[in-house]
């Protein structure tokens, strides 16, 4: 579906060089430069600089996160609207999560690049940020997780986007000595504020190896860790009795926090002090914790693993606060986020809209999102819900681009109420390059009915083709526009040159007209011309004959053509052969009397025209 890419050729505006003052106007996706009247001021300069309205567009290594996302977009436009909500669910969150997948692929590979070419890792921050974003939107939005389960997804989220505690613990395991690592205990401490106890406990078995005297203290860490409760949404247990089971692993936590039971080992006492959800440790931490959202997951899971979705935005706010320090301003990001964990989706949207560089983002989660019903009640004021108007925007921007505008077809087609109306417009700013990407053009605005836009592109190929002397082309174009001017001046084209050479050229075409050539009267007459010398060729003199009678009957015939038709006739008069039956013969002789009379008339006007002039 998608043409190669190619890179555009580079125009030189004289003007810029030669002091001369430009001025400029925005196009639908790049601008328009120009000359004016006015004189340059200061010392002038020969540069012009490209600008472009959204650059991640003409970025060949996001081309598969446009490419493969059209498809989910596509895919997910099918679900049927009359499904129950708990069935169209979980198909809601497979979608989300095939988006996310892409995102991903796409990261990974730009990473990858990133390492040589460091222009990239912008894109790669973008894109992680875009991740972590639609992460949390699934988690709170699509999968609508419960109390309980809550807690398990935002876990989830925290570790698939801090995952460079892995990386840290790989390199320490893989050390003469891990125990004595400088970075164990960083590892350790890590695990355990993104609740990964298990890995913590085979980590602190390390330790007590290399330490016998305090492996009872350690042994007491381990049950701790090892007992500490975790819901499970598909067992019997209510959340109710988790909450009571909980409860009573966190008393036992704390008694041994206030029984001293680690006070002589410093790295084991802090630990104690994070499961039972000190904040003042969590705090001490930010290092490792590096986000106020980490914060937020793991004060929840050591002091309030049963929270509602209702509580969260308490939760964050008051963690974003404790964290980010008092004189620093929150980035973008950290509002984006707060504003999710406050379930203002429509707040969500409009800083995802200011603070990220393109409309893809914003376009593919609202839609998903209308889908699921959450957007329903937010329309704009000038009459386009929320989704289409983002979806307009952002196909707006793929049509500017040579190749991915045969995406945005797609994306407008699903916009019901200013969708046609947007491609249309779209269309008309394509650039018809070659006869191939005109056909593409021409074979979407036929599957639409749009007529009008089918008129104008054949009109344009037809005008092309006629200036460099392409009649077949041309005719081809102009039949398929119906237009019944343009058909004419070809066909004239046509028996001009027919008059010229004495031949016709592209007769493939002219052979197999059908019901075409009634567009024009012209048309028609080149058409049957060439059916009589088709019949003069095979001898087939009685037919030639009754067929060259209606051209010269019909008045079709162009005026400069006249002559041609009466040389045409000479032959056929002046034939003697005799059918084989007598009824043969007498039709013959009627129709070359009638060829006699048509031919006399016509050569009076003819005679009559020369003296008037």
């Amino acid at each position: 579906m998608e043409e190669v890419d190619v890179e555009p050729a580079v125009t030189n505006i004289p003007a810029a060089s030669d002091g001369k003052h430009l001025g400029f106007a925005w196009g639908p996706g790049d601008i328009l430069v120009y000359e004016t009247l006015y004189k340059a001021s200061g010392s002038g300069c020969s540069f012009i600089h490209e600008v472009r309205k959204d650059e991640d567009i003409y970025s060949p290594n996001l081309r598969k996160l446009f490419n493969e996302s059209h498809h989910i977009f596509v895919g997910l436009q099918t679900i049927r609207e009359d499904l129950p909500s708990k069935n169209k669910k979980p198909q809601f969150v497979s979608i989300s999560k095939n988006y996310r997948s892409v995102i991903r692929a796409c990261m990974e590979e730009l990473q990858q690049v990133a390492e040589v070419a460091t222009q990239y890792g912008n894109q790669v921050s973008i894109l992680l940020a875009i991740e972590l974003i639609w992460n949390l939107c699934e988690v709170l939005f699509i999968d609508a997780a419960p109390a309980g389960s809550l807690l398990l997804h935002l876990l989830d989220w925290v570790r698939l986007h801090k995952a460079d505690v892995d990386e840290k613990a790989a390199e320490v395991l893989q050390s003469e000595s891990p125990a004595e690592h400088h970075d164990y205990w960083d590892v350790v401490v890590s695990y355990v504020l993104q609740g990964r106890l298990e890995e913590a406990r085979q980590m602190l078995v390390k330790q007590a190896t290399l330490h016998p005297a305090a492996r009872k203290m350690y042994k007491l860490m381990d049950t701790l860790l090892s007992k500490m409760p975790f819901y499970n949404p598909g067992g019997t247990q209510t959340l109710t009795e988790f909450d009571v089971k909980w409860r009573h692993w966190h008393g036992e936590v704390n008694r041994c926090l206030q029984d001293n039971s680690f006070a002589s080992n410093q790295h084991l006492e802090i630990i104690c002090k994070i499961i039972v959800g000190d904040e003042d440790t969590l705090l001490e931490h930010k290092e490792l914790l590096s986000t106020w959202y980490h914060f937020l997951v793991t004060r929840l899971l050591f002091s309030h693993p049963t929270v509602k979705p209702t509580e969260l935005h308490y939760y964050a706010q008051s963690c974003m606060t404790m964290f980010l320090d008092a004189r620093s301003v929150p980035e973008p990001l950290d509002n984006i986020l707060l504003a999710a964990f406050e379930f203002d989706i429509h707040q969500v949207i409009k800083e995802c809209s200011i603070a990220l560089n393109n409309w893809w983002f914003v376009a593919h989660l609202t839609d998903l999102l209308d889908h699921c019903k959450l957007l329903q009640s937010h329309n704009l004021h000038f009459g386009s819900n929320l989704r289409e108007f983002l979806l307009l925007e952002y196909a707006s921007g793929l049509f500017t681009h040579h190749s991915l505008w045969q995406l945005a077809v797609d994306y407008f087609d699903n916009c019901p109420e200013f969708g046609r109306v947007y491609l249309g417009l779209q269309i008309e700013h394509i650039p018809l390059d070659t006869e191939r990407k005109a056909l593409k053009v021409l074979r979407i605005c036929e599957q639409r009915q749009m007529s009008e836009q089918v008129r104008s592109i054949c009109k344009i190929m037809a005008m092309r083709a006629l200036r460099n002397n392409r009649l077949g082309s041309a005719l081809s174009w102009s039949i398929r526009a119906k237009d019944a001017a343009f058909a004419t001046l070809i066909s004239e084209r046509f028996l001009q040159d027919y008059c010229t050479r004495g031949t016709f050229s592209d007769l493939d075409l002219i052979d197999n007209l059908g019901p075409a050539m009634l567009l024009s009267d012209r048309l028609t007459f080149l058409g049957k011309y060439r059916e009589f010398h088709k019949l003069y060729g095979e001898k087939r003199f009685s037919e030639a004959a009754k067929l060259l009678l209606s051209l010269m009957t019909a008045k079709i015939a162009p005026r400069s053509f006249w002559m041609t038709l009466l040389t045409d006739a000479l032959p056929l008069l002046e034939q003697k052969e005799v059918g084989h039956r007598a009824h043969d013969n007498m039709d013959k002789k009627r129709v070359l009397s009638s060829l006699k009379t048509s031919f006399e008339l016509l050569l009076m006007q003819l005679s009559s025209t020369s003296s008037k002039c």
